[in-house]
């Protein structure tokens, strides 16, 4: 069983390398990667993966093996080169020792809080200076595991970009209403700690923290904001923070739920990727 699992994985892997695969093991993603690479005139030219079981269950001659995976991809840009992280959670079954299927399982979908939508206005003027480097420290020491400080969500992502802004100085405000500012304590959070479109509305001007929206990607530094709108209908799903630049000088970022490390900011090779696809780009400003 273990032998035909890694044989499938060494046939993906050789897909995401060369671009070449079966039908047993294609992938859109793959192919999406490739096309994101070639735009930005790299490659790929290593690939190293792991992976751990979560979980087997068994029944009769069936086995479902639930697993992770943990990729780094060597990606050559010019004559520059970086690594590129991410994680999959998958699950293989067996049947008769035969593998007969493997998927990757899908990250749930954010809950849609009504509330979120009506962040109050908060006059308060708040003052910090934003560090940069400690905010990408710390979304590089947590990109793949969770501060166990914080509670830990289904959908993590945005609890993880507020880490990064608080570890880089910006301080929590808002207690205890959880419709204003931005703060976690206890078993209670703001809904823009936690909640993708309304952490949306909290870069766009709508509480105490100073932001810069801009309108490329270039424009961002070190520790700045991408809040993504997958189906392009108006509510903000996912949000990344920007930690690297590559050769181009465009952003490379960390983020949770699916895990990734110097991930490029275009999302098109995710999984809940869709043409209608739009971003915003928020640049934060010290306010001392």
């Amino acid at each position: 069983m273990r032998k035909k699992l890694e044989m499938f994985l060494k046939d993906r892997l050789n897909q995401a390398l060369s671009g070449n695969g079966d039908m047993r093991t294609y992938d859109r993603k793959w192919d999406a990667k490739q096309q994101s690479l070639q735009k930005r005139s790299a490659e790929i030219v290593k690939i190293l993966a792991a992976g751990a079981v979560r979980s087997l269950e068994e029944n009769g001659d069936e086995i479902l093996l639930k697993y992770g995976l943990h990729y780094k991809y060597v990606v050559k840009q010019k004559n520059s080169f970086f690594i590129e992280e991410g994680t999959e959670e998958r699950q293989a079954r067996f049947s008769g020792g035969e593998l007969v299927h493997d998927e990757e399982i899908l990250p749930p979908a954010q809950t849609f809080d009504p509330l979120s939508l009506f962040i109050e206005d908060d006059p308060i003027r708040l003052s910090y200076r934003y560090d940069r480097l400690k905010a990408v420290q710390y979304a590089e020491r947590w990109w793949n595991e969770f501060n166990p400080v914080y509670p830990r969500f289904n959908d993590d992502c945005t609890n993880f970009i507020s880490q990064c802004l608080h570890a880089g100085g910006i301080p929590m405000w808002g207690i205890p209403n959880r419709n204003r500012g931005l703060w976690i304590k206890k078993k209670s959070w703001s809904y823009s700690w936690t909640g993708a479109h309304a952490f949306k509305q909290l870069m766009a001007g709508s509480g105490g923290l100073k932001t810069k929206e801009v309108h490329s990607p270039q424009e961002l530094l070190l520790g700045d904001i991408i809040c993504i709108d997958f189906q392009g209908n108006g509510r903000f799903d996912h949000s990344l923070i920007v930690t690297a630049k590559d050769a181009e000088g465009m952003p490379l970022v960390n983020a949770h739920t699916t895990n990734s490390r110097n991930r490029y900011w275009a999302y098109e090779d995710s999984t809940a990727y869709t043409p209608n696809i739009k971003y915003k780009f928020y640049s934060i400003v010290e306010n001392p």
